[in-house]
């Protein structure tokens, strides 16, 4: 089963090094066998004909279009989609882009941009945990199996809550949050597996036990591979 992980693969970015680990526990211990291929930005030609795509942190990208396709190609060709970070920064921007029909920007990329639909965090979350407070009903609820999850992060954009109306209005559906109400994890009913969080759950533990997003992501790519 072949999984895009799109983004610009560095030695520096921790959860790209983190991946390989997670992708090799899936297998050892949840008898999924994931083949990832590393996609660049700068060319996400041929993205549906994958199993799933993984956009994954490493921000600024080489190409903020390439990642924005990535997501727009997984949305429309019904692939299995996980972002997370900038991962799901990029999710939203396509979906506030292309479904709601904004005009908006990413401040870290186009700070000179009179919208902005993703702004730098009050505080950033760079090398921090925090509290997720998974909103019941929703899909992450039925992964996680619980209200409150602690999370890593490292990232200092997150979602301008000033569009979330327009995001929900149009099908997207805010399933976790922050203590103070921000914005943490989305997802799109409907779909096969359209899941983004600002949180790395790459990074979650020592790697050796895939976290349940990236579990509940690896399932659906292999039901979308039985039916394709």
């Amino acid at each position: 089963m072949k999984i895009a992980l799109v983004g610009d693969r560095s030695p520096s970015v921790r959860s790209h090094a983190r991946i390989p680990v997670v992708v090799e526990a899936l297998r050892e211990r949840d008898g999924i066998a994931l083949d990832p291929y590393w996609i660049a930005t700068t060319d996400v030609s041929g993205l549906e004909g994958f199993d799933g795509i993984w956009i994954v942190p490493g921000s600024p990208y080489r190409d903020e279009e390439g990642a924005v396709e990535a997501a727009r190609v997984a949305r429309e060709h019904r692939i299995p989609l996980l972002g997370t970070c900038a991962g799901f920064q990029h999710m939203l921007l396509e979906f506030a882009r292309h479904v709601c029909g904004l005009d908006v920007a990413h401040a870290e990329n186009e700070p000179d941009a009179r919208e902005f639909l993703l702004t730098p965090l009050a505080c950033s979350l760079a090398g921090h945990e925090g509290r997720v407070r998974i909103s019941p009903g929703t899909l992450m609820e039925q992964i996680m199996g619980e209200p409150v999850t602690v999370e890593s992060y490292v990232c200092s954009y997150g979602l301008n809550e000033s569009y979330t109306r327009t995001l929900a209005g149009h099908g997207l559906v805010f399933s976790g949050y922050a203590d103070d109400g921000a914005v943490r994890a989305a997802e799109l009913p409907g779909h096969p597996f359209f899941v983004g969080t600002l949180f790395q759950p790459e990074l979650s533990g020592d790697g050796r036990r895939a976290h349940p997003v990236i579990a509940a992501f690896a399932a659906a790519v292999a039901r979308q591979a039985v039916h394709t």
